[in-house]
């Protein structure tokens, strides 16, 4: 009989994972810590979908100079995702509106959706992280 660590079949369910970005990316640890995160969940193969709501689209706007504030710009790791099967990548299509912004401005490709769509979204979740 073989240890339960020895079985190759043990490796859990894939889980669908959420994770809702709602916070600007600097001056709190929420925007970095989610990123973290979601390539941790990636790294199990876990199903990850990433969200962007409220000040959270302004994670992924292109153009980003920190260097006034002190901090690392991260948000070209963003660009990483793909190589990690990250490719669900949805933003409030309200949230980019309201913020002069539109899918152009953003560094990374996202299926902009309705307020209404995104929480249809949610419901098909099993786990929302939200950051």
């Amino acid at each position: 009989m073989s240890e339960p660590w020895e079985d190759d079949e043990l490796e859990g369910p894939v889980r669908k994972f959420m994770y809702v970005n709602r916070k600007a990316p600097y001056g709190t640890i929420y925007a970095l810590e989610s990123l973290e995160v979601v390539l941790i969940a990636a790294a199990f193969e876990q199903d990850v979908t990433l969200a962007f709501l409220d000040d959270g689209v302004y994670q992924i706007v292109k153009g980003q100079d920190t260097e006034e504030i002190g901090v690392k710009n991260f948000s070209p790791i963003y660009r990483a995702l793909e190589g990690y099967d990250v490719e669900k990548l949805f933003v409030e299509k309200e949230s980019l509106e309201s913020r002069g912004l539109t899918a152009d401005d953003l560094v990374v490709p996202v299926e902009v959706i309705s307020r209404e769509q995104m929480a249809d979204l949610m419901e098909e979740q099993e786990v929302i992280l939200s950051f």
